[in-house]
């Protein structure tokens, strides 16, 4: 027996710990004998009454539910309000008419005033306990239109007016184009049958397609013989990779002649073939066939023939994107590899292998410390002359490459076949019915246009500007998307704070929507299991949870280990190539130690139990996922070979690492149409963001160009540079690879914009005040002028380098110098208040207007960056500010500091009382105060008290007053700047650079290249030239745009010059 018992023993499974979690009722069993079976006209996951008595459908059951007597009777008034107001919405969808209409409205009024006299708000807090686990709960909030503080503002449109669009079916038309328009509307593409019905019968298929010659295009890989299905409009098929269509119509058309029109027409759409001397190629660029390289290192260093491929070669793996230099240490007596493009520490062939790689030359001492082991330490000397070599080696790269005719028509061909054979698809949404939408919500035309990308093309980047409308946008692209039968259950994710919002905008817009909407608590680890089979079994048009609920539901973990062992498989391939290239050591190492990463990761999926009770994100049936503020998800782990390249996020961020798979998942499901990100800002800090929304939005395109890894696409695009910067921590420096200009900017543009749907303020004409900018220019002190004289020592210094670059640099004078403009006691703070410094005017300013817009209850927000409160005692100039407007009347409770506000609660609370003039006068950095910080109702006046590093925080600062939903019609921005320091030139720098930036994104044609938008430090001579008040700062602007031009000429001349040589070849 005791054997038995032993052998029972181990078959008794481990607990399930969650059941512990999940509330146990006593009435259990009886309970579930006490559930009827659910009735068709009871909705999923609603309340509903039986004889009487209140029961709750789960799926299939109804249960009984107890609660206390005043809950019930809310539950029970609120039931009668949900139902008259669904038999509304089926009404208005079933074309009542007016009078059927008012009579229900009226119903709808007496049931509300009825209730709101007895329990309140329908959103009161009370009343969301009774009622939250009611599906419709959302859309009795939305009947409720509530001001700042959550007290009624107004009821609904629904009391008394129509709030769905009547849907009108168009049964026939007169002509093809007419019948083109119907069919784009209804079934979201060219349906040859269909429009033939319009059209009277399959007798007009002929006719039709004749007169539609030109306007559809039948694609050559549908089925030739067959003319119903196949067809594409112009606007798709004379969009996108127009070379590659070109090249199949042409290898068709002898056969089928059918397509000579596509011929035709594709001919006529071909991007103008760019140049040599347009085209920028930059060491280590992988569409450059690696025996160009080698022959210009051969040719650079005079390398003997003998060793020539057989013992010194360059490889590149795809896997890897890593280019290996084989042999580096071979040719060891050559003066050119040693001395003249290389150093004895350094050969020229290290030098070129690291700059293929975009690494910058490091050279180490390896030291033996106090306990023997041994150290690397960087050798500033060394490292510094092997930099100056990598420079000479890749200047010499740049004259080279175009010289030889031959070579440059084949690299020239190669680039425009590869990059230069996008054609943006323009988007036209005026075909889209938007049957269902509130008749009294009219979308403007780029949001129309918006959907009509979202429907029709791929992945999309709503980039819309703050104030655009994006939340109408996706709502209707979701809805609409479901009419036409392309999608059945849209996800949405947004930030957490905003999920009843979006839930209530989506009623707002359509109020027939079948919407759910997450709560804090259903993501609790009792109801996470529940809600999420909620998601899986209903039929949802629209489903909203927040963005860090979005994370706690997992893919399957079959669907993780395969994406693993798909990662892992291709390291072994590049194991393998590594050994058949034989490779240095490091590089293998550096794949084994990645694929030994991977294989911990698999086992630890492995060994985690089957808990067959989550419901994974796979089953929950979305098709159709909608990302909003999506720069919230930029810091994407990616593998790079180059070093502390600022803009690239080395540390693997696991909410984004999750959207990542998820938007593989949903590439696979929906052929690279599922998902649709929106943000204000996709680029903020850095161009190197662009690459990230590729890879969530494009992986595919990236695949095909072969630009999938971070470094091909860095070294097509891009040219970095090394800098000293500050450290995170502001306490030391480092020294910072960045991306100091982006090259062939039209073809990368045009391949973003395929995805990418941009609207600046610009571009909309948004009803926003009209900004009057005033700069005021105040005199410096004679401290600052002789502190500005310092400055200009130390560039001396930092310059004739007789000083380590972590004790000071160029960095941190330029810091210090904004400081000193601030306010001169920042440098030192025994130093007087000086009553003229632009603190002081600021001060007067604010005042000023205080007391002008007093009867408007107007407020200002004050922008400062350097100098924030430290709640210790020493000086700031928040706390300076503040005190000065006390002393001059100002109550303190109308000034605040936006760094009091540490929660999202608190900053809510914050917001109202600045929207509704409580708070008069809000300061706070562009950090804090810049993106979501709707504050704009009464906001007269902003400040700028110094300026912001990058152009991103200027536009974040600016947002906040010059945008929709402001009362006033003018307002006031102020910009101080203290004469003779860095404030006009940091200033004007930051502004031509916005310029550019709006340039790149909104032009038909940018510039080729462009600076990098990440914030930057001053050089000597500018120092030098401001400290000294050296008028000709002013000139070197305008010598800037200058050289700009004459680079163009040159290009131009090269360009020029390259042709004749070329047409004398030819000849």
């Amino acid at each position: 027996l005791s054997e038995q018992l032993d052998q029972a023993i181990t078959n008794i499974l481990a607990p399930d710990m969650t059941l512990l979690k999940e509330p146990v009722s006593i009435n259990e069993g009886k309970q579930e004998q006490a559930t009827i079976e659910a009735t068709p006209d009871v909705r999923n996951f609603s309340y509903t009454l039986v004889d009487d008595k209140l029961y709750y459908r789960e799926n299939s059951r109804m249960k009984p539910i107890k609660l206390n007597e005043t809950a019930e009777n809310r539950v029970k008034a609120l039931l009668s309000i949900r139902d008259i107001t669904r038999e509304i919405i089926d009404m208005q969808l079933n074309e009542c008419s007016n009078e059927e209409l008012q009579k229900a409205q009226a119903e709808l009024n007496t049931l509300y005033d009825r209730f709101n006299k007895k329990f309140g708000l329908i959103n009161n807090k009370a009343n969301r306990q009774a009622f939250a686990d009611d599906v419709s709960y959302p859309l009795l909030c939305s009947l409720e239109n509530l001001d700042e503080r959550g007290e009624l503002k107004s009821k609904a449109d629904m009391f008394s007016k129509r709030t769905i669009k009547q849907s009108v079916r168009i049964t026939a038309v007169d002509t093809p184009i007419e019948a083109l328009a119907v069919s784009i509307s209804e079934k979201a593409g060219v349906n040859i049958p269909f429009m033939a019905d319009l059209l009277g019968g399959e007798k007009h298929i002929s006719k039709m397609l004749e007169e539609l010659k030109g306007v559809i295009f039948k694609d050559p890989l549908s089925d030739a013989d067959n003319d119903l299905t196949g067809w594409q409009t112009a606007d798709e098929y004379l969009s996108g990779n127009v070379r590659e269509k070109l090249t199949l119509a042409k290898s068709l058309v002898e056969e089928y002649p059918q397509y000579q029109v596509n011929v035709d027409m594709l001919t006529k759409v071909q991007p103008k073939d760019l140049s040599a001397a347009e085209i920028d190629v930059r060491m280590g660029a992988t569409w450059v066939d690696p025996e160009y390289y080698k022959q210009f290192l051969f040719e650079l260093l005079g390398t003997p023939r003998y060793m020539q491929n057989y013992k010194i070669d360059i490889m590149y793996s795809k896997h890897t994107g890593e280019w290996n230099v084989k042999n580096k240490a071979e040719d060891r007596e050559n003066p050119r590899a040693y001395a003249t493009f290389g150093t004895k520490r350094k050969s020229a062939y290290q030098i070129f292998e690291d700059s293929l790689n975009l690494r910058d030359v490091r050279v180490f001492d390896t030291l033996i410390d106090d306990d023997g082991k041994e150290k690397r330490v960087l050798n500033g000397k060394e490292t510094t002359l092997a930099q100056q070599k990598q420079e000479a080696i890749c200047e010499a790269f740049k004259d080279w490459i175009w010289k030889d005719p031959q070579r440059r028509e084949v690299l020239a061909k190669k680039y425009n076949t590869l990059y230069n054979s996008i054609r943006p698809r323009e988007f036209d949404g005026q075909h889209i019915k938007f049957d269902g939408m509130n008749p009294l919500i009219k979308l403007n035309t780029h949001q129309s246009n918006a959907v009509a990308r979202t429907l029709y093309g791929g992945n999309a980047l709503l980039a819309h500007v703050v104030g655009a409308g994006k939340t109408f946008t996706m709502i209707a692209s979701a809805m609409e998307g479901k009419r036409l039968g392309l999608q059945q259950k849209s996800l949405f994710v947004v930030p957490n704070h905003l999920t009843e919002q979006m839930g209530s905008d989506s009623h707002i817009l359509y109020p027939g929507a079948n919407v759910l909407v997450a709560t804090k608590k259903d993501f609790e680890p009792a109801n996470r299991k529940k809600f999420c089979s909620r998601i899986a079994t209903g039929d949802f048009d629209i489903v909203v949870i927040g963005h860090s609920q979005f994370e706690k539901i997992p893919l399957s973990v079959a669907r993780q280990e395969e994406i693993l062992k798909t990662q892992v498989e291709e390291i072994l391939l590049a194991i393998q190539d590594a050994r058949a290239q034989n490779s240095e050591r490091y590089t293998v190492k550096q794949l084994e130690k990645t694929k030994k990463s991977l294989e911990t990761r698999l086992e630890k999926l492995g060994s985690q139990e089957r808990k067959d009770s989550v419901v994974t994100f796979e089953e929950l049936g979305v098709d159709k996922l909608y990302v909003d503020e999506a720069h919230l998800f930029k810091n994407l782990f990616l593998q790079t070979k180059m070093r502390n390249v600022a803009g690239i996020g080395q540390s693997e961020a696991q909410k984004s690492t999750d959207m990542f798979t998820k938007c593989r998942y949903m590439d696979e499901l929906t052929g690279g149409k599922g998902t649709v990100f929106a943000t204000g800002t996709p680029v903020s800090n850095s161009m190197t963001e662009l690459y990230t929304m590729m890879r969530y939005l494009q992986y595919g395109t990236l695949q095909q160009m072969d630009l999938i890894h971070f470094d091909s696409w860095a070294a097509t695009f891009g040219e970095k540079v090394t800098a000293i910067e500050l450290a995170p921590e502001g306490t030391g420096f480092r020294s910072k690879t960045r991306f100091a200009k982006f090259f062939n900017l039209p073809e990368l543009i045009n391949i973003w914009k395929e995805a990418a749907d941009i609207q600046t303020a610009d571009m909309l004409n948004l009803p926003v005040p009209e900004a009057i900018h005033t700069t005021v220019v105040t005199k410096p002190s004679e401290f600052q002028r002789d502190m500005v004289k310092d400055l200009a020592d130390r560039a001396d210094v930092v310059r004739k380098k007789l000083v380590e670059p972590n004790v000071d640099n160029m960095l941190k004078i330029t810091s210090d110098g904004r400081k000193l403009a601030l306010d001169q006691r920042l440098q030192n703070d025994m130093l007087n208040d000086d009553p003229d410094s632009k603190i002081n005017v600021c001060v007067k300013n604010v005042y000023d207007i205080w007391e002008e817009s007093t009867a408007t209850k107007g407020a200002q927000l004050i922008f400062c960056d350097l100098s924030t409160p430290h709640y210790d005692g020493t000086f700031n100039v928040y706390d300076d500010i503040k005190n000065k407007l006390m002393e001059k009347g100002v109550p303190p409770e109308e000034i605040k500091y936006i760094h009091d506000a540490n929660t999202e609660q608190q900053k809510a609370e914050l917001f109202a009382r600045v929207r509704s003039g409580e708070v008069r006068v809000l300061i706070g950095s562009t950090g804090k105060m810049g993106a979501g910080t709707n504050v704009q109702k009464k906001l007269v006046a902003l400040h700028h008290t110094d300026c912001p590093w990058r152009p991103a925080d200027l536009e974040q600062r600016e947002g906040r007053i010059v945008r929709q939903g402001n009362e006033n019609k003018q307002v006031k921005i102020f910009k101080y700047v203290t004469e003779n320091t860095f404030d006009a030139y940091n200033w004007s720098l930051i502004e031509n650079k916005q310029k550019f930036i709006g340039q790149i994104f909104t032009s038909k044609s940018p510039a080729r290249s462009a600076d990098d938008i990440d914030a930057t430090a001053l050089s000597y001579a500018e120092v030098k030239a401001l400290a000294t008040g050296d008028e000709r700062i002013k000139e070197k602007m305008d010598l800037d745009i200058q050289v700009a031009k004459l680079k163009l000429m040159r290009s131009n001349h090269q360009s020029q010059k390259y042709e004749m040589e070329d047409r004398l070849i030819k000849y």
